[in-house]
C-alpha cells in the first residue's frame, strides 16, 4: 500500500514538473493543490476548535462534578459533545492527511534527478543542509540555511497566532511548547531533503495567511452561532456526587 502511495506521488510530482519545468516549483504546485483540497477540512476544524473554546466552562463544570465518578463524568461529556455537534479528533484530521505526504516525500526524492533543482536557488532538492555545509560551499548551502530556519521559525508562529483566543497561562504554555518545537524542528530540518522543506515552508506559510484571513472570521462566526445555539438548548446536567462515609475512629 504505502508502495503504490509513493508510485502515484512520484508520479504526480514529476507531471507537474514536466508541466512547469522545475522540481522545485512542482513541490510548491503540490503542496497548494494539497491545502486547497484540505481547506473544507480546516475550516471544519476552526468550528470544532470554536465550539470547544464555548464548551470548556461547560465541561469543566461536568468534569469537577463528576471528579469521584469517571464513568459517568465520560457520559456526560458525550452528551455535551452529541448536543453541540462536536468532535473532537475534528482538528486532528487535516493534520493527518498531510502526514503521509509530508513522509513520502522522503521516498519520493531517491527517484528525481540529481540536479533536479528549484531554480538554481536550491541545487538539488534531493540534498539536505547538513550535506551542503559538509562540502564546505557556503555560497550554496546558505539557501538551505534559510530554508532549515524558516523551517523552524513557521512552526512556531502558527501556534503564536493561535494564543488569541487563551488566558494568559494558556498562553505562556502555548509560547513555550512552540519554542520547544521550533528547536526540534531545525534540529530535525537540518538533515532532511530540501523537498521536504519547501513542502513543509510552503505549507506553513499557507496556514499562517489563511489563518489571518480567513480562519479568525470562521472562528469568529462559529463562536457566536455555538453560543447561541447552547443558550437555546442549555444541556442539563444530572449532578449526582457520591456520599463520603464518615471514617470511622479506632478505639483507644
Amino acid at each position: 500500500m504505502w508502495d503504490w502511495f509513493i508510485n502515484f506521488l512520484t508520479a504526480v510530482l514529476a507531471g507537474i514538473e514536466g508541466f512547469v519545468g522545475d522540481w522545485g516549483l512542482a513541490v510548491i504546485i503540490l503542496t497548494v493543490i494539497v491545502r486547497l483540497i484540505l481547506t473544507p477540512l480546516m475550516a471544519h476544524s476552526t468550528r470544532s476548535t470554536a465550539r470547544m473554546q464555548v464548551m470548556q466552562p461547560k465541561l469543566q463544570e461536568i468534569q469537577e462534578r463528576y471528579a469521584d465518578d469517571p464513568t459517568r463524568q465520560a457520559e456526560e461529556l458525550r452528551k455535551v459533545y452529541a448536543e453541540l455537534k462536536f468532535n473532537p479528533l475534528g482538528g486532528c484530521l487535516p493534520l493527518l492527511l498531510q502526514m503521509p505526504i509530508f513522509f513520502g516525500l522522503f521516498s519520493v526524492v531517491r527517484d528525481v534527478p540529481e540536479d533536479a533543482c528549484f531554480y538554481g536557488i536550491l541545487p538539488s532538492i534531493s540534498t539536505s543542509c547538513s550535506t551542503m555545509v559538509a562540502a564546505g560551499d557556503w555560497v550554496a548551502a546558505a539557501p538551505y540555511i534559510i530554508f532549515v530556519v524558516l523551517f523552524g521559525v513557521l512552526t512556531f508562529v502558527p501556534m503564536v497566532l493561535n494564543t488569541s483566543m487563551q488566558n494568559s497561562e494558556q498562553r505562556s504554555q502555548t509560547m513555550m511548547m512552540g519554542a520547544v518545537m521550533s528547536i526540534m524542528m531545525l534540529m530535525f530540518g537540518w538533515s532532511v531533503p530540501a523537498a521536504v522543506l519547501l513542502y513543509y515552508v510552503t505549507s506553513s506559510l499557507w496556514q499562517v495567511i489563511q489563518q489571518k484571513v480567513i480562519t479568525q472570521r470562521v472562528m469568529e462566526k462559529a463562536k457566536a452561532e455555538a453560543q447561541a445555539e447552547a443558550a437555546n438548548r442549555p444541556v442539563e446536567v444530572d449532578v449526582v456526587r457520591r456520599e463520603k462515609k464518615p471514617r470511622q475512629h479506632k478505639k483507644k
